[in-house]
């Protein structure tokens, strides 16, 4: 909010910081709100259910999935929040090119940072590259999924067929 002296001034920064919204953009906002809900719980009943089978994958050291009791910082989800998304990561034991090996790999998921979307997504990540108050020292490259609406026993399969192509070196 403002008033009629600083009103044309606060309006062209805006514009030219970018922090304005097409019509196109606002409409399809606005229609992606009225099934955001029901979106999100598919999201997270999906990722959870991925998460967990990849707790049981030989060549996974670790998951990270805040709605899972094992994850760091569980307790701290568990106080703040009733849902999960299907944002989550996980440590493939193998070396960077064996985890570049298994996202190649993968058929169904694209490869990308989005969040959210109905399309599933997978990177590899760096996040030592990044940290600067705790290092990161795991052990394995860090596999970031997005898990979208896809069906989940189809995710589970590719996840599966790119853990056996990235083994076998194909």
């Amino acid at each position: 909010t403002t008033h009629e002296k600083y009103w044309t001034r606060l309006r062209q920064t805006a514009q030219q910081l970018g922090q304005t919204v097409s019509p196109d953009d606002a409409y399809l906002a606005s229609r992606g709100l009225r099934t955001l809900s029901v979106r999100m719980k598919a999201h997270e009943a999906s990722a959870l259910q991925i998460a967990k089978w990849l707790q049981t994958q030989p060549d996974v050291a670790a998951v990270f999935h805040p709605a899972l009791p094992e994850c760091p910082g569980h307790d701290i989800w568990k106080r703040d929040f009733n849902g999960s998304a299907g944002l989550f990561s996980f440590i493939h034991k193998g070396d960077a090119a064996t985890a570049a090996a298994f996202v190649d790999a993968l058929e169904l998921f694209g490869i990308g940072y989005s969040w959210g979307g109905f399309e599933s997504l997978a990177l590899p990540v760096q996040p030592e590259k990044y940290r600067s108050i705790v290092s990161w020292d795991e052990e394995g490259t860090l596999i970031r999924l997005q898990i979208g609406l896809e069906d989940t026993d189809d995710l589970v399969a590719d996840l599966d067929q790119a853990f056996t192509a990235a083994r076998s070196g194909a």
